[in-house]
């Protein structure tokens, strides 16, 4: 990006990686950073806040959305549509403010495509196994979608090499002090 340009840092990978923990301590850690909130349309869940880890939209006002190119990229999955709002990315970046997105692994990589300059971190988990595990303790759905999540954290795992940075989560203190100093180069245009 440009010396002016805020940078566009993306983190993904899959349900349960601990992507959404490593995101909350890094935003707390660096109060400069903008996080980019994206639209779905699925449900509010019981700890969460419209506007805070989403803007919780009905469909058609997506599908709107979707008519008018409001989205920088956007997709559906678990029967739901998420995305994420060109403008807010734009505006940020012109700013010269670091946006973050919490992202899924397709959304990331569309944004790799329109930000070229943009860095991707994919959060791993230390296996397959200890991220079903993490999936199934959060008993946050249905047996229906907990076999989706399964199904899709399949494929996003087959995407890790196409990220500039990978942090494997084994441990969170690590993995966010990992990603933590990925940030701070990065913010600060360290090569």
């Amino acid at each position: 990006m440009e010396d002016n340009k805020g940078e566009v840092i993306a983190v993904s990978g899959p349900s349960g990686a601990g992507k959404s923990t490593i995101v909350k301590i890094i935003l707390k850690l660096y109060p400069e950073i903008v996080f980019s909130v994206s639209a779905t349309t699925r449900p509010k869940r019981e700890n969460e806040s419209d506007g805070v880890e989403y803007f919780f939209i009905s469909e058609d006002k997506f599908k709107n959305k979707i008519d008018k190119g409001e989205f920088v990229e956007w997709q559906k999955f678990y029967d739901y549509y998420y995305g994420t709002v060109n403008s807010f990315i734009n505006e940020n970046i012109n700013l010269g403010n670091p946006v973050l997105l919490e992202i899924d692994v397709k959304g990331a990589l569309s944004i790799k495509r329109i930000y070229p300059e943009s860095h991707l971190i994919y959060i791993m988990p230390p296996s397959y196994e200890v991220l079903v595990s993490r999936l199934r303790n959060r008993q946050t759905e249905t047996e229906e979608d907990f076999q989706k999540r399964i199904e899709r954290a399949k494929m996003e795992l087959s995407h890790k090499d196409q990220f500039d940075y990978i942090v494997i989560n084994e441990n969170i203190e690590k993995a966010v002090e990992e990603t933590s100093v990925l940030i701070k180069k990065i913010i600060n245009k360290e090569k």
